[in-house]
């Protein structure tokens, strides 16, 4: 199912995916927008992804931060520029780029990392690129788990999008 340009509106995410892909960077799309390119009917403002944390693809990821002038987002002015250690080890980076705000993440929820999910991904068409996104169906298992309230809310529309998704490819 390809990715449709109306899709990414908010901000300039679709810049941020291509420019991820041009780049070379290996990773997964997660989050709301995995949802959003699923077809669930949900509002995201950031682009999230699961990196693998391999030396090249880290070399990789951090020379595309700093060509999209990224920061670290943090409550005061400070503009702290991205570093190699930003990207390694089990945490996460939350930034502002020129093209919008990209969150970086090494694990997810139940400490997934990029190779647990791996499995768990479908490729869709994006501007003449595939790229890897976690599959609905895992993305609300994780979020049936979790704390966060906005996930809460999510849930429901999640689970009727997949719901629907199901039936339409019953019937074809």
């Amino acid at each position: 199912m390809p990715i449709s340009d109306g899709e990414l509106t908010n901000v300039n995410l679709g810049a941020i995916l291509e420019g991820l892909i041009e780049a070379g960077v290996d990773f997964i799309l997660v989050g709301g927008l995995a949802a959003v390119v699923q077809g669930a009917p949900v509002t995201t403002m950031d682009v999230d992804i699961v990196h693998s944390q391999s030396p090249k693809n880290i070399a990789r990821l951090l020379s595309f931060l700093k060509s999209i002038g990224a920061f670290h987002r943090r409550p005061d002015d400070k503009v702290i520029e991205p570093k190699e250690g930003d990207l390694t080890g089990m945490g996460y980076a939350l930034f502002t780029t020129q093209l919008g705000p990209l969150d970086i993440l090494a694990v997810i929820e139940e400490g997934k990392t990029y190779q647990d999910l791996l499995e768990h991904t479908v490729e869709l068409d994006f501007r003449a690129h595939t790229i890897r996104v976690l599959e609905l169906e895992m993305l609300i298992q994780l979020k049936r788990n979790s704390a966060d309230p906005k996930d809460m809310q999510r849930l429901p529309v999640l689970e009727e999008t997949l719901r629907q998704l199901n039936e339409k490819s019953y019937k074809n």
